[in-house]
């Protein structure tokens, strides 16, 4: 659904414009931004936390434009998503262009995500960057489950972690901030490897124990469970419904792959970031059994809109696949802040 801008936001882009033309030829040329040069200029895990939720509040609030992700799939084990959004708020409209190939790093030794974002002036249209869209994907992502789990759970003592990759990584590193009660963090991937090198890097941003674990386990144990895996047509079922109980909260990044999905049917209350993404993927099969009953977005929790938790018997999943709006407002942030670092080079239309 299209968003009309306010007067104010019509001012806003006006006053944006003019910015752009004092750092660039507006139309005939770009500043082109290097994934090191994104992390330079890229906002650290608090700043980030501080832009997702505004954006997350946006979002809820409907002060947005942006259709659910399309994707082409040359393989079955992988995806492109074309990743559109305008959020008025932020000065912040572009598209997300992004692969994930889980073959990648052990077959050609590239990296399993890749991929480019273009940033347009909303006044006339015209692109005024391209920059790496990996990094600002690894940061975002994981900080929409740390506020969610902070929304929903705000006491929880124990975070289980799902997948230790990049993305594990992010969430380990961010849960700390949300979650201010947490007295141990577990973590399990078919990747021993993996677990230790999670381990190893977080160990600077990390105060609290962490424990390498078993899936039983930590569904026995953990308040607030999150999974970053894989993304498969069929579940998994790795987490089986009857080692859940009544009182967790559950964050999937991967939609319904690495649970049982009676556990997201049989939830009390099941919320998304995104309905009609969750309905595209419904269409394309990734819900064989039916989509859940959606409850409402995490971005109308978030904003106060709507109620979350409830009741502490309550067993609630929240499924954040991933949504455009946070990509543009961080790649807004990242652009603003190379300028003011003097990064990037420009190049010609």
């Amino acid at each position: 659904m299209a968003y009309t801008a306010t007067e104010e936001q019509k001012k806003l882009f006006a006053g944006d414009h003019e910015y752009l033309k004092k750092i660039l030829d507006l139309g005939h040329e770009i500043l082109w931004l290097t994934k090191e040069e994104c992390i330079k200029a890229g906002p650290d895990l608090d700043e980030t936390l501080a832009i997702i939720e505004k954006v997350l509040m946006d979002h809820g609030r409907k002060e947005y434009e942006m259709p659910a992700k399309i994707g082409i799939h040359p393989w079955s084990d992988v995806f492109f998503h074309a990743m559109p959004a305008y959020v008025p708020n932020s000065r912040a409209c572009g598209i997300k262009w992004i692969e994930c190939f889980p073959r990648n790093p052990k077959e050609f030794q590239l990296p399993q995500t890749t991929g480019l974002q273009i940033m347009n002036d909303i006044e006339t249209g015209v692109p005024y960057a391209v920059m790496d869209c990996a990094w600002l994907t690894s940061m975002r992502t994981p900080a929409v489950t740390a506020l969610t789990a902070a929304k929903f759970h705000p006491g929880a003592e124990y975070f289980g972690m799902f997948g230790c990759g990049v993305q594990g990584v992010g969430h380990v590193k961010y849960i700390p901030r949300t979650l201010k009660n947490l007295k141990k963090i577990y973590i399990y991937d078919v990747s021993e490897e993996k677990q230790d090198q999670l381990i190893q890097e977080v160990k600077p941003y990390v105060d609290v124990p962490i424990e390498k674990s078993d899936p039983k386990t930590m569904a026995s144990r953990c308040d607030v469970m999150a999974s970053a895996t894989i993304i498969l047509l069929n579940s998994l079922s790795v987490v089986k419904k009857e080692w859940v109980s009544k009182g967790q909260t559950i964050l999937p990044c991967d939609l319904n792959t690495f649970w049982d999905p009676a556990i997201q049917r049989e939830a009390d209350k099941y919320f998304v970031d995104s309905v009609d993404e969750h309905k595209l993927f419904e269409s394309m099969g990734y819900f064989p059994e039916g989509l859940p009953r959606i409850q409402g977005e995490t971005g109308e929790v978030l904003a106060d809109l709507i109620p979350g938790r409830t009741s502490s018997d309550e067993l609630i999943v929240v499924s954040n696949i991933g949504i455009s709006v946070c990509d543009m407002v961080m790649g807004r942030a990242i652009f603003d802040k190379a300028v003011e670092m003097g990064l990037g080079r420009k190049l010609p239309l």
